[in-house]
């Protein structure tokens, strides 16, 4: 028979490319900030629900984020948690194509599984050019569950840092990087801060070393 986590895993929308992926076999090698980061959240994960604080896992791509995050909510649904990992971009379509009258799916029927959740994940946030309308969407999703009280793990590629328009001049703006306020906007970075713990994840990309390997 099946048990609870079984199913519980089924139903959690894990990519087939992170269906293997646990804290066992996320290798930190000798960078220490990777270490840290594994042994914050698997000593969260270990000890949940006693802490319901999300994470916030910034870190360039391929350094092993979405990893991570994976691993935490496989170790949560061993307990019977409910758990929902969501891409961002394309939760962003999801929404979108629920506009379409020949989509029998409405926006609030799409939605209702991310705002249910346990604990979700929020891969990749920033990844779509912002406009007013994702922004009203990264609104009303961290909103309803900070409301509610739900753990959200949400991974970036974007560094932290407010907004362009936030205390920064216009040249100062014009030189650097978009920001993860740049791309969600300050209000909702703000929210995200009273929803999640910062985790640096920092590193070579796994993919790039994998490609080396394969030409040795």
């Amino acid at each position: 028979m099946e048990s609870r986590a079984q199913r519980l895993i089924k139903l959690a929308n894990i990519p087939a490319r992170h269906q293997d992926s646990e804290f066992s076999n996320y290798n930190t090698g000798s960078n220490n900030v990777l270490a840290v980061a594994k042994g914050s959240t698997q000593k969260w994960a270990e000890q949940y629900p006693l802490d319901r604080t999300g994470f916030l896992l910034i870190g360039p791509s391929g350094v092993g984020k979405t990893h991570l995050s994976v691993a935490i909510i496989k170790e949560l649904m061993k307990k019977g948690v409910s758990c929902l990992f969501c891409d961002y971009r394309d939760l962003l379509k999801q929404i979108q194509n629920s506009y379409n009258p020949s989509v029998q799916t409405t926006e609030l029927e799409l939605l209702r599984p991310v705002f249910k959740a346990e604990v979700l994940i929020l891969d990749d946030l920033g990844a779509v050019k912002p406009t007013q309308w994702i922004w009203d969407s990264v609104s009303i999703l961290l909103n309803t569950r900070y409301n509610d009280n739900r753990t959200t793990i949400v991974t970036t590629n974007f560094e932290d840092g407010p907004a362009k328009s936030t205390g920064v001049s216009a040249t100062e703006a014009a030189a650097r990087k978009e920001t993860l306020g740049d791309r969600i906007g300050e209000r909702m970075r703000s929210r995200l801060f009273e929803m999640c713990r910062l985790i640096q994840v920092d590193g070579k990309d796994y993919r790039e070393k994998f490609r080396s390997a394969g030409f040795r």
